[in-house]
């Protein structure tokens, strides 16, 4: 037998996949960390802000964690499977089963359950704020019928999902228990943000992109929205390199930019939501405007490698 040490990735530190996830780490100590002082000392607004910021963050943390697991290690993953529903407030099998088995397979194409078209091809604030409900009509019926597959042909995955659905109600059961108001404002509406974005993300990323187009079927948005949600902007790098580390985006982004319609690029997000959610709904001027008309230029230059 080999006596020689097993060498690990650079990037790895100890059984962490990769040493960026240590960002990852300290966003999911944090959250419940504020959530408990407040419980404790009372409600303090910059804390409670800084609690909804990490509940968004803890949304990406899941996207990222059902793309490619932190851990090395199962029994690591798993543990971080059930910290992650008990502090998103949705088990994230569910997650796993809308979007990697779902969204990035069918791409926002007619397929697709959550693309945000067929709830009309719009690219407005009243859309944006509206996708997450109506997208949860179509994706928990969705799930159902996934469930019930995954019930008779995987036994064992379908109990570990049970066991997610377990610790998500038990722990909203026992903090309504102790103390509903308390559990309500600082447990349940930041989780219920951060839900609200997991799904909202999906309509920013891609409405009034062209799913018919090679490269054009999803936004990115690059500055400073990246360093603090773990590249969560640059889309369409992600969506070609699904199990890439989410670390290594801009690197993959840079390839893909040239080839990508200029409209879908934006420079900054909050610029994006000032000129299409609040200009757009004061002047016409600023109103996005869909691109599902035919390929662009971008798109049709575009050769598979």
């Amino acid at each position: 037998m080999s006596t020689q040490p097993v060498s690990l990735p650079a990037s790895a530190i100890g059984p962490l996949r990769h040493w960026r996830d240590v960002q990852s780490l300290i966003y999911l100590a944090a959250q419940p960390a504020l959530m408990a002082w407040q419980w404790h000392h009372g409600f303090q607004p910059a804390l409670f802000l800084l609690t909804l910021f990490l509940a968004v963050g803890i949304s990406v943390i899941h996207h990222n964690h059902a793309h490619l697991p932190m851990w090395r290690v199962s029994g690591m993953n798993r543990a971080t499977d059930l910290c992650i529903t008990a502090l998103q407030g949705q088990p994230t099998c569910v997650f796993h089963l809308a979007h990697n088995a779902n969204h990035h397979r069918f791409r926002h194409g007619p397929d697709d359950v959550t693309r945000t078209w067929r709830f009309g091809d719009n690219n407005h604030f009243w859309g944006w704020l509206l996708h997450p409900l109506q997208a949860t009509a179509v994706v928990y019926p969705h799930i159902w019928r996934c469930l019930r597959q995954i019930k008779l042909r995987a036994p064992a995955a379908y109990r570990w999902f049970q066991w997610q659905y377990v610790t998500w109600i038990g722990l909203w059961t026992l903090l309504l228990t102790l103390d509903p108001r308390k559990a309500l404002l600082l447990v349940i509406v930041p989780q219920l943000v951060g839900l609200h974005w997991l799904l909202a993300a999906n309509y920013l990323q891609h409405a009034h992109a062209n799913d018919d187009s090679r490269m054009d079927y999803a936004r990115n948005f690059e500055g400073l929205i990246n360093p603090l949600l773990f590249n969560i902007g640059l889309h369409t790098a992600h969506h070609e390199h699904g199990r890439a580390h989410w670390s290594e985006l801009p690197t993959l982004h840079r390839r893909y930019r040239a080839l990508i319609d200029p409209r879908l690029v934006e420079r900054s997000f909050a610029a994006y939501v000032l000129r299409t959610f609040v200009l757009g709904t004061l002047h016409p001027r600023y109103r996005s405007h869909s691109l599902r008309s035919g390929p662009t230029a971008a798109a049709s230059s575009y050769k598979d490698s």
